[in-house]
């Protein structure tokens, strides 16, 4: 996995495992990968990987079953769509309107774009 700058890595990381659960990669109370194997699949220090699980824990988008590895919780695609919503509309979408207004693009041609781009 390629990371930028932008974010810390254990962040980028947890984002990628609620990307695959809201692909359907993983499902509610499918056992995920475990710490050691994610960090050697995206080529990060454990450590780190462990950050990004604890913060999904802490969010309640996963669970640890003691012995037996981290599973996802049945209600994290509910979770992250409620949060990336919030995040979207409080953040991306007023900036991408100040930029329409800043380039003089309308709605419609927005729509028109979307409608062609199908």
């Amino acid at each position: 996995m390629n990371f930028s700058s932008d974010k810390p890595i254990y962040i980028q990381m947890s984002d990628r495992l609620c990307d695959d659960i809201l692909a359907g990669t993983y499902q509610a109370d499918d056992r995920i990968p475990s710490v050691r194997e994610y960090a050697v699949m995206l080529e990060v220090n454990t450590n780190t990987a462990m950050k990004a699980y604890d913060q999904l824990a802490r969010e309640g988008i996963i669970y640890n079953k003691r012995g037996v590895g981290y599973f996802v919780s049945h209600d994290a695609r509910e979770q992250i769509l409620q949060s990336r919503r919030k995040i979207f509309m409080q953040q991306v979408l007023p900036d991408v309107f100040r930029q329409m207004r800043l380039l003089g693009i309308d709605i419609k041609e927005i729509d028109f774009c979307w409608e062609h781009s199908k």
